[in-house]
């Protein structure tokens, strides 16, 4: 099952991440600039300004990184997870001591611009196949220990969530099929042995594989680097009988034709491989 969205952040996991890029940043010294500027009572109030368009995700882990480096700072949102935004726009604010603020602000706008990046590549997706069935989801090819954040910021951006991980829903691939011997005995093998509430997914690269993953049961086949003429083909040789799943160099400039052949979803491993960071600055006022 690829669930709607993932709204629900894992907030234990995320600390001890922010806990970690805080080390990594800061080292056994602290930062040594900031101690020798400010001696320690100064109060400062900043502000995270867009310095270009883009949507908003990962605000609310950017001020959690302030909290977990001095809990007495106060910190806020301007504008909501998933929101657009121009350039110049405000986002959010924390006001604190300078001590506190300036050694927490790089990592604090590292989740926030690579975030924001995975929802502004997400929402350029999205946008480009509307008025179609299409509904574009993401891949495992995400950073390492940053997938639950990474597919949270593709839901801010209109996306849905493929499977988490290897656990929850079963994908028969090239290589399973190569090792099984052939696609009915690969998803013959997987359908024998996960609960009966789970589906499969089953990989294709040829036209000619879809009737045996469809006679094995399986309940979506993914079409694998296949042309729009090929897409429009498979759609109609599945029939409704399972959902249809493009995948494969999926890029912008291609999106859309993608969408036309009629597939139900378009996974785009880029969204979280490749997305580019959003230019956002921490402004002191």
């Amino acid at each position: 099952m690829i669930p709607e969205a993932m709204h629900t952040l894992n907030w234990r996991q995320i600390d001890a991440l922010i806990d970690a890029a805080l080390e990594e940043d800061l080292g056994l010294a602290g930062d040594i600039t900031s101690t020798a500027i400010f001696d320690g009572g100064q109060r400062i109030s900043a502000r995270f300004v867009a310095r270009e368009p883009g949507v908003l995700a990962g605000l609310n882990v950017a001020l959690r990184v302030f909290s977990r480096f001095d809990p007495a700072m106060a910190a806020g949102t301007l504008l909501p997870e998933g929101a657009p935004f121009s350039a110049g726009a405000e986002l959010g604010y924390v006001n604190g001591l300078a001590a506190s603020v300036l050694p927490a602000e790089r990592t604090a706008l590292n989740f926030l611009r690579h975030l924001t990046g995975v929802a502004t590549l997400t929402r350029a997706f999205v946008d480009r196949v509307k008025g179609t069935k299409a509904r574009i989801t993401d891949t495992r090819k995400t950073t390492p220990l940053l997938r639950g954040l990474e597919k949270y910021a593709v839901t801010m951006g209109g996306g849905i969530n493929h499977r988490f991980g290897l656990f929850d829903a079963a994908m028969v691939k090239d290589n399973h099929i190569a090792a099984a011997g052939s696609i009915g005995a690969a998803i013959r093998s997987v359908r024998a042995r996960i609960p009966h509430t789970a589906t499969i997914t089953c990989e294709v690269d040829r036209l000619d594989q879809i009737e045996e993953a469809l006679a094995a049961g399986a309940d979506s086949i993914l079409l694998d680097n296949m042309t729009a003429a090929e897409l429009r083909q498979a759609v109609a040789l599945v029939g409704g009988r399972a959902r249809t799943e493009a995948s494969g160099g999926v890029r912008l400039e291609t999106v859309g034709e993608i969408a036309a052949t009629g597939v139900d979803l378009i996974s785009v491993g880029a969204l979280t491989h490749s997305p580019r960071q959003v230019d956002i600055a921490l402004d002191v006022q």
